[in-house]
């Protein structure tokens, strides 16, 4: 996996502006902040997030992945006051559960989510090296 970086831009805070990779590519459905019940335990958007992170690596982990061979992370979020505010909070627990791997990624923000009380969505496009698995 290569870390892309035009040369004189800016280096950019909590993602990748694009990487190269090559194996299996893994495609990991939009995960909301619910558990294995379909259950959610909060209505607030940090554990949401977190429990989201979770369910995305559990699911690239079916495959033989790990966090580090995530390539492109989109999150569908419905309340970006609460976001920014959470900030902090949510770069702890990328770092807890991501450490430093820093994706290609994009934050959208809409209207609503399908499964109430959902309030973040996050899905997730990863490639598992030929020796990975």
């Amino acid at each position: 996996m290569k870390i892309l970086q035009p040369h004189g831009w800016a280096p950019p805070v909590g993602y990748a502006n694009g990487i190269a990779a090559s194996g299996r590519v893994v495609f990991v459905a939009g995960q909301v902040g619910w558990d294995a019940a379909q259950e959610f335990q909060s209505a607030e958007l940090a554990p949401q997030f977190e429990q989201a992170l979770k369910n995305v690596l559990a699911v690239l982990a079916e495959a033989g992945g790990r966090a580090e061979h995530i390539c492109r992370m989109t999150a569908y979020c419905c309340d970006k006051r609460a976001y920014l505010a959470a900030r902090p909070q949510l770069a702890r627990t990328w770092k807890a559960l991501m450490g430093r791997h820093y994706p290609a990624m994009s934050m959208i923000f809409v209207a609503d989510l399908l499964d109430a009380p959902g309030k973040i969505e996050l899905e997730a496009t990863a490639v598992i090296p030929e020796d990975k698995r």
